[in-house]
């Protein structure tokens, strides 16, 4: 296990970006098309081709899940994934024809320092399909790439970040998590992260929770502007779930963000999380394993966000908010 979201077979990931744009598409593939459903819980989400994940739709299985900057410019990154899908001979067949299925979520990175006037035509199609390019099984990077390039916090630097596990019935599970959230991962002015208690082999420094949590560590700390706040992220399961599962498995991996993230799914985030399952290993007893699959997506997303945070590095935009490396070593 690499603690990463390839730690599911049959899920490739690829990343593209432009530091002096401050912004990235990050792409993940399924070598077969994979049940995926979709919970919004932001008051504000942005997405692409989202109808066809809720459990009453038609579609039952994707062929790949976008996570991209850019806000609402970002959407079109989704389609160059497509495009290199169809090159390859991948999709949904209709009429002839062959449909790559692709879900989209975006984050708000349009007000982070970087050079956004990119003319007349924004970048994100050519990224998404560079992303896709790229995308492949095994190791990939984590911290400021991809779509976590231009992600920020409140305080903090933000980044993409991974995890994974297994539960006790044997089924792995992981997330991948861009990390542009309004307010922040750590707690107060410190460099402890909410995710403490889920931390597995230091992967987020071992710092452990503060002595103490005091009134002044609960108050609040957000960006100064409302709506540039997101946080998106993908779960996926080796397990074989319907689609009505599927969902409720990313309902509950938004209690990982919110373990992980103060405050979450406020009323101009756009947090969003997809879960997707392969159908490799069947349910044995499904509602209780389910419920611990759950469980772990809750965990897994605690886990990749404080990595995302970790990992980041600063872009040198002026005003910046500092890498959590920066500023605690």
């Amino acid at each position: 296990m690499r603690n990463l979201l390839t730690d599911i077979p049959g899920l490739m990931v690829g990343h593209a970006d432009n530091a002096a744009l401050g912004s990235g598409v990050t792409a993940i593939l399924f070598t077969e098309p994979a049940t995926v459903s979709v919970a919004m819980l932001g008051g504000a989400s942005g997405g692409r081709d989202l109808a066809m994940l809720a459990p009453e739709a038609t579609i039952q299985a994707i062929d790949a899940i976008v996570l991209a900057g850019g806000s609402a410019f970002g959407l079109d990154a989704a389609g160059g994934v497509q495009s290199f899908l169809r090159e390859r001979g991948r999709g949904f067949a209709l009429g002839g024809q062959r449909v790559p299925l692709v879900a989209e979520a975006i984050l708000f990175d349009l007000a982070n320092g970087g050079d956004k006037n990119w003319g007349k035509y924004p970048p994100y199609w050519d990224l998404g399909y560079e992303a896709a390019k790229a995308a492949h099984a095994g190791e990939f990077a984590l911290g400021s790439v991809g779509a976590g390039m231009g992600a920020t916090t409140a305080t903090l630097k933000g980044g993409l970040g991974s995890a994974s596990s297994v539960t006790r019935a044997g089924h792995r599970i992981a997330a991948l998590v861009a990390v542009n959230a309004l307010g922040s991962a750590t707690i107060g002015d410190g460099p402890h992260f909410w995710a403490a208690p889920f931390e597995r082999d230091g992967e987020f420094g071992a710092r452990g929770w503060p002595a103490a949590i005091g009134a002044d560590d609960l108050r609040p700390r957000l960006k100064g502007t409302p709506g540039t706040a997101t946080t998106i992220g993908v779960i996926a399961t080796d397990a074989a779930l319907g689609k009505a599962e599927a969902h409720r498995l990313a309902m509950m991996a938004h209690d990982g963000l919110a373990r992980a993230i103060l405050p979450a799914h406020a009323p101009l985030d756009g947090d969003t999380l997809f879960a997707a399952a392969t159908g490799a290993r069947p349910l044995g007893d499904s509602m209780a394993e389910l419920t611990e699959l759950g469980m772990a997506a809750a965990l897994v997303v605690a886990r990749a966000i404080a990595r995302g945070i970790f990992c980041a590095t600063a872009l040198g935009f002026s005003g910046e908010k500092p890498a959590w490396r920066d500023r605690f070593g």
